[in-house]
This record gives C-alpha cells, structure tokens and sequence, in this order.
C-alpha cells in the first residue's frame, strides 16, 4: 500500500497554470462557492472514489460462488495452516 504523507500544516500549495486557475475559479464561482471549497470538495470525492477503487474487491460469478461455497464447507487444516494459526499472537 503506498505511503500517506500527513502533515500538521491546514496549508496546502499547488502551482497551477494560471488558465487553470481562471477555469477553477470561473466554476467555484457558478457553483456559488469560493476556490478553495470548489476545489477541495472536488478533489475529496476524486481521492474517495480512488481509495474506494483500490480496497473493492471484484469476483466474477464462478469466484463468489467458490468463495461461498468454501466459507459454508471449509477444507480440513493441514499442517502448514495449523503452524500459521499456532504462530499468531494469543488474543486477551
């Protein structure tokens, strides 16, 4: 997963193309807003609609059904998965 660099500043710079600019500001201003809204807001639902992409997990048809039928009948442990289970950390 790709690293997410916070930081404490509320400030963020961007350098733009000043006809850019003119676009951003020309439509914050028909949506009755001000730049730093328009372009926020915008930005958030690109940045959901990404992250939303990146955790979905798409199965075709014949891959649910495998997926569910092996949820309702499990295959017995083998010894590899019985060693995985013994290495995890005992829960409280």
């Amino acid at each position: 997963m790709p690293r997410v660099v916070v930081e404490d500043s509320k400030r963020m710079n961007l350098r733009i193309l000043s006809e850019q600019k003119a676009v951003l500001a020309r439509a914050a201003a028909l949506a009755r807003t001000d730049l730093t809204s328009f372009v926020t807001q915008a930005a958030l639902r690109e940045a959901e609609s990404v992250i939303e992409e990146a955790e979905r997990v798409r199965l075709s048809v014949r891959d649910s059904l495998l997926v569910l039928n092996l949820l309702e009948n499990p295959p017995p442990l083998n010894k590899t998965l019985k060693s995985a289970i013994s290495a995890l950390p005992k829960r409280k």
